[in-house]
Protein backbone atom coordinates (compact mmCIF):
# COMPACT_ATOMS: atom_id res chain seq x y z
CA UNK A 1 0.00 0.00 0.00
CA UNK A 2 1.23 3.48 -0.87
CA UNK A 3 0.20 6.38 1.37
CA UNK A 4 0.60 10.13 1.00
CA UNK A 5 0.44 13.00 3.46
CA UNK A 6 -1.63 16.18 3.37
CA UNK A 7 -4.92 14.57 2.28
CA UNK A 8 -7.57 15.59 4.80
CA UNK A 9 -11.23 14.75 5.33
CA UNK A 10 -12.12 18.38 4.72
CA UNK A 11 -10.31 18.25 1.37
CA UNK A 12 -12.21 15.12 0.33
CA UNK A 13 -15.53 16.71 1.29
CA UNK A 14 -14.69 19.92 -0.58
CA UNK A 15 -13.63 17.92 -3.63
CA UNK A 16 -17.05 16.35 -3.92
CA UNK A 17 -18.94 19.48 -2.92
CA UNK A 18 -17.41 21.40 -5.82
CA UNK A 19 -16.43 18.51 -8.07
CA UNK A 20 -19.92 17.07 -8.40
CA UNK A 21 -20.76 19.56 -11.13
CA UNK A 22 -17.69 18.48 -13.13
CA UNK A 23 -18.51 14.79 -12.69
CA UNK A 24 -22.05 15.48 -13.88
CA UNK A 25 -20.98 17.61 -16.84
CA UNK A 26 -18.21 15.28 -18.00
CA UNK A 27 -19.63 11.90 -17.14
CA UNK A 28 -23.33 11.82 -16.24
CA UNK A 29 -25.45 10.57 -13.32
CA UNK A 30 -23.12 7.67 -12.50
CA UNK A 31 -19.80 9.08 -11.32
CA UNK A 32 -17.94 5.78 -11.50
CA UNK A 33 -16.03 4.08 -14.32
CA UNK A 34 -17.70 2.46 -17.27
CA UNK A 35 -17.19 -1.24 -17.95
CA UNK A 36 -16.88 -1.89 -21.68
CA UNK A 37 -17.30 -5.06 -23.70
CA UNK A 38 -17.28 -3.41 -27.15
CA UNK A 39 -18.45 0.00 -28.37
CA UNK A 40 -21.24 0.71 -25.91
CA UNK A 41 -22.19 4.26 -24.98
CA UNK A 42 -20.78 5.79 -21.81
CA UNK A 43 -24.12 5.42 -20.05
CA UNK A 44 -24.43 1.76 -21.07
CA UNK A 45 -20.90 1.06 -19.85
CA UNK A 46 -21.62 2.71 -16.49
CA UNK A 47 -24.78 0.65 -16.08
CA UNK A 48 -22.86 -2.49 -17.04
CA UNK A 49 -20.40 -1.91 -14.23
CA UNK A 50 -23.22 -1.60 -11.68
CA UNK A 51 -25.12 -4.55 -13.12
CA UNK A 52 -22.06 -6.80 -13.33
CA UNK A 53 -21.10 -6.12 -9.72
CA UNK A 54 -24.71 -6.71 -8.63
CA UNK A 55 -24.70 -10.07 -10.40
CA UNK A 56 -21.40 -11.08 -8.79
CA UNK A 57 -22.87 -10.11 -5.41
CA UNK A 58 -26.07 -12.07 -6.17
CA UNK A 59 -28.31 -9.15 -5.17
CA UNK A 60 -31.90 -10.34 -4.93
CA UNK A 61 -35.37 -8.82 -4.57
CA UNK A 62 -35.84 -7.48 -1.06
CA UNK A 63 -32.15 -7.31 -0.16
CA UNK A 64 -31.22 -4.51 2.22
CA UNK A 65 -28.29 -2.61 0.72
CA UNK A 66 -26.13 0.19 2.09
CA UNK A 67 -24.30 2.12 -0.64
CA UNK A 68 -21.18 3.64 0.92
CA UNK A 69 -20.01 6.61 -1.14
CA UNK A 70 -23.27 6.75 -3.10
CA UNK A 71 -22.42 9.97 -4.94
CA UNK A 72 -25.44 11.39 -6.77
CA UNK A 73 -27.34 8.16 -6.19
CA UNK A 74 -26.85 6.59 -9.62
CA UNK A 75 -26.07 3.06 -8.45
CA UNK A 76 -28.51 3.20 -5.52
CA UNK A 77 -31.41 4.11 -7.79
CA UNK A 78 -30.47 1.49 -10.38
CA UNK A 79 -30.22 -1.25 -7.74
CA UNK A 80 -33.62 -0.27 -6.33
CA UNK A 81 -35.22 -0.22 -9.77
CA UNK A 82 -33.56 -3.17 -11.49
CA UNK A 83 -33.03 -5.49 -8.49
CA UNK A 84 -36.05 -4.38 -6.44
CA UNK A 85 -34.04 -3.97 -3.26
CA UNK A 86 -34.05 -1.40 -0.43
CA UNK A 87 -31.07 0.97 -0.54
CA UNK A 88 -29.58 3.38 1.99
CA UNK A 89 -27.03 5.69 0.37
CA UNK A 90 -24.25 7.40 2.32
CA UNK A 91 -22.19 10.33 1.04
CA UNK A 92 -19.82 12.75 2.72
CA UNK A 93 -21.17 15.59 0.55
CA UNK A 94 -24.43 17.43 1.39
CA UNK A 95 -24.58 18.55 -2.26
CA UNK A 96 -24.52 14.96 -3.44
CA UNK A 97 -27.09 13.90 -0.87
CA UNK A 98 -29.46 16.64 -2.05
CA UNK A 99 -28.88 15.66 -5.68
CA UNK A 100 -29.50 11.97 -4.95
CA UNK A 101 -32.65 12.72 -2.97
CA UNK A 102 -34.07 14.90 -5.74
CA UNK A 103 -33.24 12.23 -8.33
CA UNK A 104 -35.07 9.60 -6.29
CA UNK A 105 -38.16 11.78 -6.16
CA UNK A 106 -38.09 12.51 -9.87
CA UNK A 107 -37.59 8.83 -10.74
CA UNK A 108 -40.12 7.45 -8.30
CA UNK A 109 -37.60 5.77 -6.02
CA UNK A 110 -38.48 7.40 -2.69
CA UNK A 111 -40.02 4.27 -1.16
CA UNK A 112 -36.96 2.13 -1.87
CA UNK A 113 -34.11 4.63 -1.35
CA UNK A 114 -32.96 7.12 1.26
CA UNK A 115 -29.76 9.15 1.43
CA UNK A 116 -27.63 10.24 4.39
CA UNK A 117 -24.79 12.73 4.76
CA UNK A 118 -22.13 11.06 6.88
CA UNK A 119 -18.47 10.07 7.05
CA UNK A 120 -18.12 6.41 6.08
CA UNK A 121 -15.46 5.98 8.76
CA UNK A 122 -17.73 7.30 11.50
CA UNK A 123 -21.26 6.22 10.58
CA UNK A 124 -22.74 3.44 12.69
CA UNK A 125 -25.43 0.87 11.90
CA UNK A 126 -26.87 -1.88 14.05
CA UNK A 127 -25.38 -5.36 13.63
CA UNK A 128 -26.95 -7.41 10.82
CA UNK A 129 -28.77 -4.37 9.39
CA UNK A 130 -27.94 -5.20 5.76
CA UNK A 131 -27.66 -8.03 3.28
CA UNK A 132 -25.15 -6.13 1.12
CA UNK A 133 -22.54 -3.47 1.84
CA UNK A 134 -21.96 -1.89 -1.57
CA UNK A 135 -19.22 0.60 -2.40
CA UNK A 136 -17.94 1.78 -5.78
CA UNK A 137 -14.75 3.85 -5.80
CA UNK A 138 -15.08 5.09 -2.22
CA UNK A 139 -12.71 3.00 -0.10
CA UNK A 140 -9.76 4.75 -1.78
CA UNK A 141 -10.73 7.82 0.28
CA UNK A 142 -10.72 6.01 3.63
CA UNK A 143 -7.86 6.57 6.04
CA UNK A 144 -8.20 3.28 7.94
CA UNK A 145 -9.41 0.75 5.40
CA UNK A 146 -9.04 -2.40 7.56
CA UNK A 147 -11.10 -0.79 10.35
CA UNK A 148 -13.88 0.05 7.90
CA UNK A 149 -14.13 -3.56 6.72
CA UNK A 150 -14.24 -4.84 10.31
CA UNK A 151 -17.18 -2.52 11.00
CA UNK A 152 -18.89 -3.25 7.69
CA UNK A 153 -18.71 -7.00 8.36
CA UNK A 154 -20.68 -6.46 11.55
CA UNK A 155 -23.45 -4.67 9.63
CA UNK A 156 -24.01 -7.78 7.51
CA UNK A 157 -26.50 -10.49 8.26
CA UNK A 158 -25.15 -14.07 7.97
CA UNK A 159 -24.78 -14.83 4.27
CA UNK A 160 -24.48 -11.09 3.51
CA UNK A 161 -21.95 -9.76 1.02
CA UNK A 162 -19.54 -6.87 0.68
CA UNK A 163 -19.37 -5.80 -2.98
CA UNK A 164 -16.80 -3.17 -3.97
CA UNK A 165 -15.11 -1.65 -7.00
CA UNK A 166 -11.71 -0.17 -6.29
CA UNK A 167 -8.77 1.75 -7.71
CA UNK A 168 -5.91 -0.55 -6.70
CA UNK A 169 -2.19 -0.04 -6.50
CA UNK A 170 -0.71 -2.36 -9.13
CA UNK A 171 0.93 -5.57 -7.95
CA UNK A 172 4.14 -5.10 -9.98
CA UNK A 173 6.18 -2.47 -8.15
CA UNK A 174 9.37 -2.99 -10.15
CA UNK A 175 8.89 -0.14 -12.64
CA UNK A 176 10.81 3.03 -11.68
CA UNK A 177 7.72 5.25 -12.16
CA UNK A 178 5.43 3.05 -10.05
CA UNK A 179 5.50 4.98 -6.77
CA UNK A 180 5.62 8.38 -8.46
CA UNK A 181 2.49 7.70 -10.51
CA UNK A 182 0.53 6.23 -7.60
CA UNK A 183 1.44 9.14 -5.34
CA UNK A 184 0.41 11.64 -8.02
CA UNK A 185 -2.97 9.93 -8.39
CA UNK A 186 -3.45 9.93 -4.63
CA UNK A 187 -2.78 13.66 -4.38
CA UNK A 188 -4.78 14.73 -7.42
CA UNK A 189 -7.78 12.55 -6.57
CA UNK A 190 -7.67 13.08 -2.76
CA UNK A 191 -6.91 9.48 -1.76
CA UNK A 192 -4.84 9.08 1.42
CA UNK A 193 -3.65 5.70 0.13
CA UNK A 194 -4.06 3.10 -2.59
CA UNK A 195 -3.74 -0.59 -1.75
CA UNK A 196 -3.35 -3.75 -3.80
CA UNK A 197 -5.97 -6.39 -4.51
CA UNK A 198 -4.04 -8.70 -2.17
CA UNK A 199 -4.25 -6.08 0.61
CA UNK A 200 -8.02 -5.86 0.21
CA UNK A 201 -8.45 -9.62 0.14
CA UNK A 202 -6.40 -9.90 3.33
CA UNK A 203 -8.43 -7.23 5.15
CA UNK A 204 -11.72 -8.85 4.16
CA UNK A 205 -10.47 -12.24 5.32
CA UNK A 206 -9.31 -10.80 8.63
CA UNK A 207 -12.83 -9.38 9.04
CA UNK A 208 -14.26 -12.89 8.95
CA UNK A 209 -15.42 -12.82 5.33
CA UNK A 210 -14.79 -15.26 2.49
CA UNK A 211 -13.67 -13.72 -0.81
CA UNK A 212 -15.86 -15.12 -3.59
CA UNK A 213 -14.72 -12.92 -6.49
CA UNK A 214 -11.56 -10.87 -7.05
CA UNK A 215 -11.72 -9.49 -10.59
CA UNK A 216 -9.24 -7.38 -12.60
CA UNK A 217 -11.21 -5.05 -14.89
CA UNK A 218 -8.41 -2.62 -15.74
CA UNK A 219 -8.48 -3.16 -19.50
CA UNK A 220 -12.26 -2.83 -19.58
CA UNK A 221 -12.45 0.50 -17.71
CA UNK A 222 -9.43 2.49 -18.96
CA UNK A 223 -11.54 3.97 -21.77
CA UNK A 224 -13.31 5.99 -19.06
CA UNK A 225 -10.39 8.37 -18.70
CA UNK A 226 -9.65 8.52 -22.41
CA UNK A 227 -13.18 9.84 -22.93
CA UNK A 228 -13.02 12.21 -19.95
CA UNK A 229 -9.75 13.65 -21.20
CA UNK A 230 -11.27 14.24 -24.65
CA UNK A 231 -14.31 15.91 -23.12
CA UNK A 232 -12.19 18.25 -21.01
CA UNK A 233 -10.27 19.33 -24.10
CA UNK A 234 -13.40 19.71 -26.21
CA UNK A 235 -15.65 21.55 -23.73
CA UNK A 236 -13.20 23.95 -22.13
CA UNK A 237 -14.52 22.96 -18.68
CA UNK A 238 -11.02 23.55 -17.29
CA UNK A 239 -11.64 27.30 -17.57
CA UNK A 240 -14.72 26.96 -15.34
CA UNK A 241 -12.70 24.93 -12.85
CA UNK A 242 -10.04 27.64 -12.74
CA UNK A 243 -12.67 30.18 -11.72
CA UNK A 244 -14.07 27.99 -8.95
CA UNK A 245 -11.16 26.21 -7.29
CA UNK A 246 -7.57 25.40 -8.22
CA UNK A 247 -7.89 21.90 -6.71
CA UNK A 248 -10.51 21.12 -9.36
CA UNK A 249 -7.98 22.14 -12.02
CA UNK A 250 -5.50 19.67 -10.53
CA UNK A 251 -8.23 17.03 -10.63
CA UNK A 252 -8.95 17.63 -14.33
CA UNK A 253 -5.26 17.78 -15.19
CA UNK A 254 -4.81 14.45 -13.41
CA UNK A 255 -6.68 12.46 -16.05
CA UNK A 256 -3.46 11.97 -18.04
CA UNK A 257 -1.66 10.78 -14.90
CA UNK A 258 -4.38 8.25 -14.18
CA UNK A 259 -4.25 6.97 -17.73
CA UNK A 260 -0.47 6.56 -17.48
CA UNK A 261 -0.87 4.67 -14.20
CA UNK A 262 -3.37 2.23 -15.72
CA UNK A 263 -1.35 1.72 -18.90
CA UNK A 264 1.91 1.13 -17.04
CA UNK A 265 0.45 -1.23 -14.44
CA UNK A 266 1.11 1.17 -11.57
CA UNK A 267 -2.64 1.02 -10.96
CA UNK A 268 -5.34 -1.56 -11.51
CA UNK A 269 -9.12 -1.43 -11.33
CA UNK A 270 -11.29 -4.26 -10.19
CA UNK A 271 -14.13 -5.72 -8.16
CA UNK A 272 -14.18 -7.85 -5.03
CA UNK A 273 -17.14 -9.65 -3.49
CA UNK A 274 -16.78 -11.26 -0.06
CA UNK A 275 -19.41 -13.19 1.90
CA UNK A 276 -20.16 -13.47 5.59
CA UNK A 277 -20.49 -17.13 6.57
CA UNK A 278 -23.89 -18.40 7.66
CA UNK A 279 -22.21 -19.70 10.78
CA UNK A 280 -19.05 -18.65 12.53
CA UNK A 281 -16.02 -20.54 11.25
Amino acid sequence: MISVENVKKSTIRSHYQLGTIFYRLLWGPHIHHGLWQADESVYQAQCQLTDTLATLADIQTGDRVVDIGCGMGGSSLRLAKMRNCDVTGVTISPVQRHWATMSSRLKGGRKKTRFLTADAEEISFDPQSFDVVWSIECTEHLFDKPAFFRRAAQWLAPGGRIAICVWFEGEDTSRPTHRELVEQVCRRFVCPSLATRMDYAQWLGESGLIVRHNEDWTDRVTKTWEICKQRVERTGVRHLARLLDRDQVAFLDGFETLLAAYRSGAMQYGAIVAEKPQQLL
